[in-house]
């Protein structure tokens, strides 16, 4: 059974490498758009640190200055698996304790405005990956929600607490799966949150996590809540790497 998969009582066949010499940054930002990593390569003076390479082709990892701090960016590929072996990976490349995680997701609540920012308590693990990472149960704890919440408000952003709900199967998000996620307080569905947590927690990383609200279940009829060609208030919008760039300076200040 995928629940009983968690042993922390042998050793893995393989392990990530871990880089000494990899350069110290204040955090990594990363985020799964091409047109985010687009925008971040034109506005910012990167430099390429490394990459990760795989069947698909290399991930890509940048450094940049900002404020006095060095941050580092990377985009990720969608799926728990993918985007886990991306965060395993980040210590090949360059030495923090700190991640901001952020992306578009599904809604499930309609009285939160598009592109308003969602920050997640619990993700419900409707995937495999963290059954490796921690042991079974139906939610994993997002335990810097909170800094994540002080951050926003610091800043006067508008923002939604509330679970979100992680599956590996998005064309398999049933009527009855969205009602029961919803009544158990779940306000946005992904693919990686439960995952990262997960990652994260077992590897002793610190990861500070948002979505931005987009497509909407909570509706007769699932719709995208966008037009075409529309860039603001998307997963793609750059507007939301400033927010995880907000968000980068304010946890390596507290």
């Amino acid at each position: 059974m995928i629940t009983e998969s968690f042993d922390n009582n042998s050793p893995a066949k393989i392990n990530p490498p871990v880089n000494e010499s990899a350069p110290k940054v204040d955090a990594v930002i990363f985020t799964f758009s091409h047109e985010i990593e687009k925008y971040v390569v034109a506005n910012y003076d990167c430099e390429k640190a490394g990459e990760i390479r795989m069947a698909h082709g290399p991930t890509i990892f940048y450094c940049f200055e900002y404020h006095g701090k060095k941050f580092g960016f990377f985009k990720t590929w969608v799926g728990a698996p993918a985007c886990a072996v991306t965060v395993e990976n980040v210590c090949t490349v360059v030495n923090t304790d700190k991640i901001i995680y952020f992306g578009g997701a599904g809604c499930l609540n309609k009285e939160i405005a598009r592109g308003k920012v969602m920050i997640p308590t619990e993700a419900y693990r409707d995937e495999g990956t963290s059954y490796h990472y921690a042991p079974a149960s139906d939610y994993i704890g997002i335990k810097n929600a909170h800094i994540v919440a002080a951050c926003m408000e610091e800043n006067k952003i508008p923002f939604a607490l509330g679970k979100t709900w992680t599956t590996d199967a998005f064309y398999r998000e049933t009527l009855n799966n969205f009602e029961k996620r919803k009544a158990d307080g779940c306000i946005s569905v992904e693919m990686e949150g439960a995952a990262v947590q997960a990652v994260c927690d077992f590897r002793g990383l610190q990861v500070y996590m948002f979505f931005t609200s987009g497509d909407l279940l909570d509706a007769p009829e699932w719709t995208k809540r966008r037009k075409k060609n529309q860039i603001k208030h998307t997963q793609h919008d750059p507007g939301h790497f400033d927010i995880a760039l907000t968000l980068a300076e304010y946890v390596t200040n507290i």
